[in-house]
């Protein structure tokens, strides 16, 4: 059996896109190997999994740590294929894929180069801009999960990325058509800068609901802090990351749900998140940025409603319409926008991806 090992950053427990594309991999035959770092938390025991245990916590030392561990582990082990996912893994896979000949596949997750984070670091900036300059044009099989962020690779360094855009997998939600007696709006994703979660959290004042935050990120004790300044404790609920079935179980449950990102940097603008996909395969309608993917792909769908403005009164508002409307009355909308954003179609163009490939 022909072996893949796939690379990523995090500690793969809330990473639905790899195991979305492990799980379509094994389908085709490969025995697919995750490499990240380590956790106590419990990941898809269908594959084999190398998590490092790293000193380095986050910060340019995580890195450097996480590749020169990856590159050694890569050199070592026995493997047909590589997949690399984002820039921060792109290094040490493109080294050892040149050193022992065998193909490497780049998965980019988002413009990694562009994420806000970087803004007020110019340093760091320029060497994730130069590790991506040097790096990309030398790749043979890349996607990305979204046209402009394909045009954006295209443009600037020449390479035609296929596009596997970052839809879930078809899940049933429960018949439950009873209200909730207090409305549930929720958030899920990274709690990171400019994700518009502080918005989220000021609308509260003038919104009679719970919003429910799921995730964690660098952000998270500021955003609390904030929740309690404005007396929102009752109102706004942290509850950390939950894994892939959980997180399903609580979005199905909720009246609305939220992406506010802001258009801060490019990595925001052309990023397609997946949790809006998640809203609507748990079948709740959602209220989003005004940002060029996600009007290009949902803006015939009367169940997506799109921010007209980020001051909170305003968003309260438009929050409010959509739960005193109710999340049935966009029920059979939803349910067919659901059959069409879902994995299905985007595995078929990974496989016609693979074939391409000699290993």
């Amino acid at each position: 059996m022909k072996k893949i090992i796939i690379s990523v950053t995090n500690d793969l427990s809330t990473d639905q896109r790899v195991n979305k594309v492990a799980t379509s991999l094994s389908k085709i035959g490969l025995s697919v190997l995750l490499v990240g770092v380590h956790s106590n938390k419990s990941f898809n025991d269908q594959f084999k999994i190398k998590r490092f245990k790293l000193f380095n916590k986050k910060g340019f030392f995580f890195y450097l740590e996480y590749n020169i561990k990856l590159f050694f582990f890569l050199i070592k082990s026995d493997y047909n294929i590589l997949l690399s996912n984002d820039l921060d893994t792109i290094v040490p896979n493109l080294l050892v894929s040149k050193i022992k000949n065998k193909p490497l596949v780049y998965d980019s997750h988002e413009l990694f180069s562009e994420v806000p984070e970087l803004i007020s670091r110019p340093v760091r900036k320029k060497i994730w801009k130069m590790i991506e300059y040097f790096c990309l044009p030398k790749l043979n099989f890349s996607y990305t999960v979204s046209d402009s962020i394909a045009d954006y690779y295209n443009t600037n360094h020449g390479i035609q990325m296929s596009v596997i855009r970052n839809f879930p997998l078809k899940k049933p939600v429960l018949n439950n058509k009873q209200p909730n007696k207090r409305k549930i709006i929720i958030y899920q994703g990274a709690i990171n800068k400019d994700r518009g979660i502080e918005l989220m959290i000021l609308s509260m004042n003038y919104v009679d609901a719970t919003l429910i935050i799921v995730g964690n990120g660098d952000e998270i004790n500021r955003l609390k802090d904030l929740t309690k300044d404005n007396n929102l404790e009752d109102k706004v609920s942290f509850i950390g990351h939950v894994n892939f079935n959980k997180l399903h179980e609580i979005t199905q449950k909720a009246d609305l749900g939220l992406s506010f990102e802001e258009d801060s940097c490019l990595a925001y603008r052309y990023s397609l998140p997946n949790k809006i996909f998640d809203y609507i395969n748990a079948e709740i309608p959602v209220l989003v940025s005004n940002l060029p993917e996600y009007k290009k792909n949902l803006n015939n769908y009367i169940f997506c409603n799109f921010l007209v403005s980020r001051n909170p009164k305003v968003v309260a508002s438009q929050i409010n319409k959509i739960l005193e409307k109710g999340k049935i009355q966009y029920a059979n909308e939803i349910k067919k926008a659901k059959r069409k954003f879902c994995w299905d179609s985007e595995e078929l163009k990974l496989f016609k991806l693979f074939e391409k490939i000699s290993f």
